[in-house]
């Protein structure tokens, strides 16, 4: 009976499976002969007009819409806006082609979520796809049917200011939030007048610009651009990201906006993307100052050649790819290439069947409970818990009057970060909100100074708040246009007077509570031996104030990680876990090993920790290398709650490397899981490693997997780790292609 029922289950399945394959083939070619249709129709000037994108500021952008001269429109927003200038291009422009609206929805676009490095700490893939869900509705409402997000940027220098935009410093905890972003924006049908196509940032190579420098050079080896640099955004791509941005920096000594290697060889050629790749604003002009391009035409041509198919808001395609192909410099088939790519993602997108959105769609003039509630909770488990001596935290709700300190304290716009969309800072929760919300009978409150005043005269009046309270919350950090783009910093210090208010405070003896909000890792060696308690907040969105206050009182048990390294000083960056060994590395039992004569080396606080007021045992860790069926390590470890709270631990596995003809990283992070543990509960952990996760880079540039004994390494950040073997054969290795 069971292999009756097997078979029939299994002839049912391959039966749909062709069913379904056929239809998507059938959807494609009718897709397909649609686009064939138009563009057989169009001019060389209506389909240079295509690959121009107009910002919404520009004088003549309604004139130039009619006339078919724009494909897309960025920054505007809004369903009346959206809708004048789409009946335009409907009812007036040549062949009737609506327009795609662009927008920079990052960390949500009504509601404001935390800012994308403070989403990678919750290492939860579900609250990305959520956060992504929520911005594809509203910005789907307004009107913005494409959003220049995810940045999946890897950065290990927290002076660069986009460190902010992005997942953090490792390959593949940047890979699976990638995934989400894209799932959460496109939906499960791209077409859903409530989907947006994801545009995967920034093409790439950004995030290692020389000295934490924004727009500046980037240099490094094929084999490191492949192995950290490229998979967020082939995990995007494979994912069904629909676009990809070229970014502003040179990668090798060229730009990459005109990188036919990274553009045409490898985005184009091995991944075979088939969606539109545009731009970011201006940079195909600024091909000119980087010393690439002689003149505009020059720089058209350039970009052109490297297959960048939407020129963001310079205006050299429309000035110059039309007398570039008649000139017999540019192929007549490479421009139809680049028109196919992005008339294909407007019919995905829906926009010639419902290309208007109708103003009663637009619901985006005030915040809902229900997305309150999801930004709340997303907060929360974006704020990681640095230190907690003694226990201090959470504080008890009868601790008597609490003085809450600094420049951050009452500040709303601090709480919705950079890349604010079209938040409402008035709506906001500042942190003195959300302390004063918890029934609070006295709570005191004192600036202490401005973040950018030397001044330090409001420092005493600080000290005497802080002498009349049972306990200190100090609210410290940046202000919101301290990082971001084009905000890089020198140092990582606390900025102004910040530091001398905290250790003045510290000096009353009160306990002390230190609240970071940041949009980077910040330098807070002193802080992190003085100060018993302390959270990194990031800038956690319009319910911040709220999230933290659910920490601080326990409300919420904390169980963020860190998706960065923290350096003890700016001087150490670049700083990441993963990196190589040396033939002398530190420990060595000699002086002559790697490090500093002033400094650890080590950071102050490592990749993946983050401490919870659970505490969690690891045991029974065991790897097995299973070979029939698909090939894969089972991993397998036993994780107990011996606390009194029920929490929630972040399991992270790492691999150690066997000898390969390339020195490998000293660890790197494979998977993670996060459970849910009520006190005393245990729970076995298991992962299953499939051979591709094992595959390290060979200097042929292709991926094979080693044989040899590894070692496997689970445990509660990067750092702290139990450890077992595992062997693969030379039988077992699976060579794989590049």
């Amino acid at each position: 009976m069971s292999r009756s029922y097997s078979s029939i289950s299994y002839l049912a399945a391959f039966f749909m499976l062709v069913c379904c394959t056929r239809i998507e083939a059938l959807e494609r070619a009718d897709l397909n002969e649609r686009v064939e249709e138009i563009l057989s129709a169009m001019t060389l000037d209506e389909k240079v007009g295509q690959l121009n994108q107009y910002d919404v500021g520009e004088s003549d952008l309604k004139k130039a819409i009619a006339e078919g001269k724009v494909g897309s429109v960025l920054n505007a927003v809004g369903a009346a806006l959206t809708d004048e200038l789409q009946r335009i291009a409907v009812e007036r422009s040549p062949h009737h082609i609506p327009i795609l609206f662009a927008f920079d929805v990052i960390h949500g676009l009504r509601t404001i979520f935390p800012i994308p490095l403070g989403l990678a700490s919750t290492w939860d893939p579900e609250s990305i796809e959520t956060m992504a869900r929520i911005s594809a509705e509203e910005a789907g409402e307004s009107g913005v049917r494409m959003t220049f997000s995810p940045m999946v940027d890897v950065a290990r220098d927290p002076r660069w200011g986009r460190i902010a935009e992005g997942s953090g410093e490792d390959k593949t905890l940047g890979s699976i939030m990638a995934r989400a972003y894209v799932r959460g924006y496109q939906g499960v049908d791209l077409s859903a007048p409530t989907s947006i196509a994801a545009c995967v940032k920034h093409y790439v190579g950004y995030g290692a610009a020389e000295g934490g420098r924004d727009y500046n050079t980037v240099d490094m080896s094929e084999g490191r651009l492949r192995e950290i640099y490229l998979p967020p955004f082939k995990a995007a791509v494979d994912s069904g990201a629909v676009a990809v941005m070229s970014a502003f920096n040179t990668l090798n000594g060229v730009p990459a906006s005109a990188n036919d290697h990274t553009l045409r060889d490898i985005l184009k050629g091995e991944w075979k993307f088939p969606g539109l790749v545009i731009s970011d604003m201006y940079s195909i002009r600024e091909l000119m100052p980087h010393g690439v391009a002689t003149d505009a035409k020059d720089a058209a041509r350039k970009a052109l050649l490297a297959g960048v198919d939407i020129d963001m808001a310079s205006g050299v395609y429309l000035d110059h790819a039309a007398a570039l192909v008649r000139g017999g410099v540019i192929s007549l088939s490479m421009i139809d290439d680049a028109v196919r790519r992005i008339l294909r993602v407007k019919f995905q997108l829906g926009l010639f069947e419902r290309p208007y959105v109708g103003d009663e769609r637009d619901a985006n003039k005030s915040l809902t409970a229900e997305k309150r509630a999801s930004t709340r909770a997303i907060a929360q488990k974006s704020i990681v818990l640095l230190r907690n001596e003694g226990s201090l935290l959470p504080l008890s709700k009868s601790v008597g009057p609490i003085a809450v300190i600094g420049p951050l304290a009452d500040s709303k716009p601090v709480m919705l970060g950079n890349w604010l969309g079209k938040g409402n800072a008035d709506e906001a929760v500042s942190v003195i909100e959300g302390i004063r919300s918890k029934g609070r009978d006295i709570v005191l409150f004192n600036k202490g100074g401005d973040i950018l005043n030397d001044a330090i005269d409001g420092i005493d009046s600080a000290v005497e708040v802080a002498r009349k309270a049972n306990v200190v919350i100090m609210v410290l950090g940046e202000n919101v246009d301290m990082s971001g783009e084009a905000a890089s910093r020198a140092n990582l210090n606390l900025p102004g007077q910040q530091e001398k208010l905290l250790e003045a405070v510290v000096a009353t003896g009160k306990p002390v509570v230190l609240v970071l909000m940041s949009g980077r890792p910040l330098s807070i060696a002193w802080a992190s031996t003085h100060v018993p308690a302390i959270l990194e907040a990031w800038f956690p969105g319009s319910e911040g104030g709220n999230a933290i206050a659910d920490i601080i009182f326990g409300d919420s048990n904390p169980s963020a990680r860190l998706p960065v390294s923290i350096p003890r000083s700016a001087e150490q960056v670049p700083i990441y876990y993963d990196h190589l060994s040396t033939g002398r590395p530190t420990g060595a039992n000699t002086r002559y090993q790697t490090g500093y004569l002033d400094l650890e080396i080590s950071p102050l606080y490592p990749f993946g920790y983050g401490l919870s007021y659970s505490d969690f045992e690891y045991r029974d860790l065991h790897a097995e290398v299973l070979l029939s069926g698909d090939d894969k390590v089972k991993v397998s470890v036993d994780v107990t709650n011996i606390s009194q709270h029920a929490g929630d631990e972040v399991v992270q596995l790492y691999i150690r490397e066997p000898a390969s003809t390339i020195a490998r990283p000293v660890i790197q992070l494979k998977d993670f899981k996060r459970i849910r543990l009520n006190p005393g509960e245990t729970r076995n952990a298991i992962f299953d490693l499939n051979f591709n996760q094992l595959r390290a880079l060979q200097p042929d540039m292709s991926f094979v997997v080693n044989p040899g004994i590894y070692r496997v390494g689970v445990g509660s950040n990067s750092a702290k780790l139990l450890e077992a073997p595992f062997e693969i054969s030379p039988s077992g290795a699976i060579a794989r292609e590049k």
